[in-house]
């Protein structure tokens, strides 16, 4: 398993990363199954969030006798610096530990949390911090402004932002930025959000840059298999994979739903994520898994869509999501008509 440096935390990372949002929809002895067999083959980073249901207890259940052998990264969705540190408590609990690696802040929208700040936040991660709670301060971030000013303020170690092989060029200017500046990159969304389905290509992409950490959300043993097979023999980016990677671009242009979830809850209970890219699902993934009943009467929720805007305000990406999901849906009911012929 090669390995990096995380910028000026000088931590020695696998440059495969282990997301651990996934591993909330398994049960707990496979999910300990495969977090042991992660590490036993190398990968010791693993990320994770306390609003990521029971992924902390999971991680902390696995790791609790094997601690210094892991980087643990967890985040909190806190929006002020009390809460921070109470739900920092929480994490450690189910962590099974007394301090993580890394702790972030989760997706601060509208301004970057600085020092002395209203909301106490970033104070907060530097009390964890002097308290030994934490190794170091990181955040994450959609919005490739607030991520930006994150890395030339100076004031976090780690930035995590979505990165991946469809990612335009301003998203890419982040990657020399951050290797200037010393700052750890985290690369969320490496396939993003499944709608690339060529994880070699994903793979060779980011493996080019020897700053950027991708963290691989993983949920089935196969999936890990493939990123431990890919590692023992990293894929040449080559002719072929940027092929592969223009196709995707060409399918992909525009602006699509990366699926982060931060539009939900729908007060409709539409699934939005899911809902919002269902055409490109159905074009990209085995379609059939689509077409029962249940997520029939899910993309028939859209016709009860109130327009409340609470998801179009919430989108990281500026997305009309109301008038997207009308266009998947119509999308769906056509390719459903077509199927049953």
């Amino acid at each position: 398993m090669q390995q990096m440096i995380l910028g000026r935390t000088k931590i020695k990372v696998s440059r495969c990363g282990f997301g651990a949002l996934p591993i909330q929809r398994v049960p707990m002895n496979e999910a300990i199954y495969i977090l042991h067999k992660a590490l036993d083959n190398g990968i010791n980073f693993y990320d994770t969030a306390r609003s990521y249901t029971d992924s902390e207890e999971k991680l902390g259940r696995a790791f609790a006798k094997r601690r210094r052998e892991i980087i643990l990264a967890t985040k909190s969705g806190a929006a002020d610096g009390a809460t921070l540190l109470k739900q920092l408590e929480q994490s450690l609990r189910c962590l099974r530990t007394d301090y993580v690696d890394i702790l972030q802040l989760h997706n601060p929208k509208d301004q970057l949390p600085q020092p002395g700040g209203k909301d106490g936040l970033y104070d907060a991660l530097v009390e964890a911090r002097d308290k030994g709670l934490t190794r170091f301060i990181g955040i994450t971030n959609h919005c490739l402004p607030i991520a930006k000013e994150a890395v030339l303020s100076g004031w976090y170690d780690t930035v995590q932002f979505p990165l991946n092989s469809l990612s335009s060029p301003a998203d890419l200017e982040l990657i020399p930025l951050c290797a200037e500046r010393g700052i750890g990159l985290i690369a969320m969304k490496a396939l993003s959000g499944g709608l690339i389905t060529n994880a070699a290509a994903a793979f060779a992409f980011l493996r080019q840059y020897d700053n950027v950490l991708p963290i691989w959300g993983i949920q089935r043993e196969e999936e890990l298999d493939e990123f431990l097979a890919l590692e023992q023999n990293p894929p040449p980016l080559n002719d072929a994979m940027m092929a592969v990677i223009e196709k995707d671009r060409a399918e992909l242009a525009g602006d699509f739903c990366r699926a982060c979830g931060y539009c939900q809850p729908c007060p409709v209970g539409i699934p939005i994520p899911m809902a919002a890219r269902m055409e490109l699902l159905l074009h990209r993934m085995p379609y059939r898994q689509f077409l029962t009943d249940k997520w029939r009467e899910d993309m028939e929720k859209i016709e009860d869509c109130l327009d409340c805007g609470q998801c179009r305000s919430r989108c990281p990406y500026g997305l009309e999501v109301p008038e997207l999901l009308k266009r998947m849906l119509t999308a769906y009911r056509r390719f459903c008509a077509a199927i049953e012929g």
